[in-house]
């Protein structure tokens, strides 16, 4: 599969087999994150190929040049949970090994609350899950790390300054140099910045959020946002098998959510931390591949 296609958008797709030819192998779905695309997984799809499975990412929607719809509504969480089930069918079977990155975490915990039915496990790297993370927000700690997602709601300003900067804060955040600097270019592209930003412009913020902004931004960003993030999603516990991944030096992405994600998993859940920043894909392939195959493993067994 090269493409995937949804109510008339079409979104580039990766499709690799298991190393070992075997039929109808189980199916790990990748999500990336911002301003990711998904060769952000290169360094971890090799890996999990050579455990047994078939890995499928695709460019989500903003960021395939065919899926780059207008207007905020299209970016809202139920549609991008709906192109993960899309993707799903795509793959031809029942379930997957769902895994996230960044907004990518933030997706999959949603789509495995909504539709547990469709996913054998969920790997989630460096993003808590929303509840967590909303009740986080609520303390200066995690408040004055996120200011930038206000910050990315403003019109224009952010596409201006980011495209000559933003290989340098992706560098200065941990991200390898070669990465920065195809994240960065892919940016510049034509209508790529925006799309990307578009997931920020759709999220709902609360004032907990909008507190680390300068008076004249948070007045701007504030407009029509009234909720704090993850209201757009449920409030049901996950019920699928959960492994969280986050590194102890994430810039973004503090420990209070971090450690908290758990109480929102009814299922069986393993926490790993790691001495590392927020890049895991990029920095921390072996481990990212490790709790995704001991989840396929798991779920092979069970089955």
């Amino acid at each position: 599969m090269r493409e995937l296609s949804r109510n008339g958008l079409t979104f580039d797709v990766s499709d690799d087999g298991p190393d070992d030819g075997s039929a109808d192998p189980p199916v790990a779905l990748l999500l990336h994150g911002w301003p990711q695309d998904r060769h952000a997984w290169s360094r971890v799809t090799p890996l999990l190929t050579a455990g047994g499975l078939r890995v499928v990412a695709f460019d989500q929607r903003g960021y395939s040049p065919r899926a780059r719809p207008a207007g905020r509504a299209a970016y809202r969480m139920g549609e991008l949970v709906a192109d993960v089930v899309a993707a799903v069918d795509a793959c031809g079977v029942q379930r997957v090994h769902l895994v996230g990155h960044d907004w990518g975490g933030a997706v999959a915990w949603a789509a495995a609350e909504r539709h547990p039915e469709r996913f054998a496990s969920l790997t989630v790297l460096s993003t808590p899950h929303h509840r967590a993370f909303a009740a986080a927000l609520r303390h200066l700690d995690q408040a004055s790390h996120s200011w930038y997602m206000a910050a990315f709601q403003l019109p224009f300003l952010p596409e201006l300054v980011l495209a000559g900067q933003l290989e340098g804060v992706l560098r200065r955040s941990g991200l390898p140099p070669e990465d920065a600097r195809r994240y960065a270019a892919r940016f510049r592209e034509r209508g790529a910045g925006s799309g990307g930003l578009a997931w920020y412009r759709a999220l709902p913020l609360g004032a907990s959020t909008l507190s680390g902004l300068p008076n004249p931004l948070r007045r701007k960003a504030s407009r029509g946002v009234s909720e704090a993030p993850g209201a757009g999603a449920g409030q049901h516990r996950i019920t699928v098998p959960t492994t969280y991944l986050w590194g102890a030096h994430d810039p973004a992405l503090g420990r209070r959510a971090a450690e908290a994600s758990g109480d929102w998993v009814a299922s069986d859940y393993r926490f790993v931390e790691l001495d590392a920043g927020h890049w895991l894909p990029e920095t921390r392939p072996q481990e990212v591949a490790a709790a995704v195959l001991s989840r396929a493993g798991g779920a092979a067994q069970d089955a």
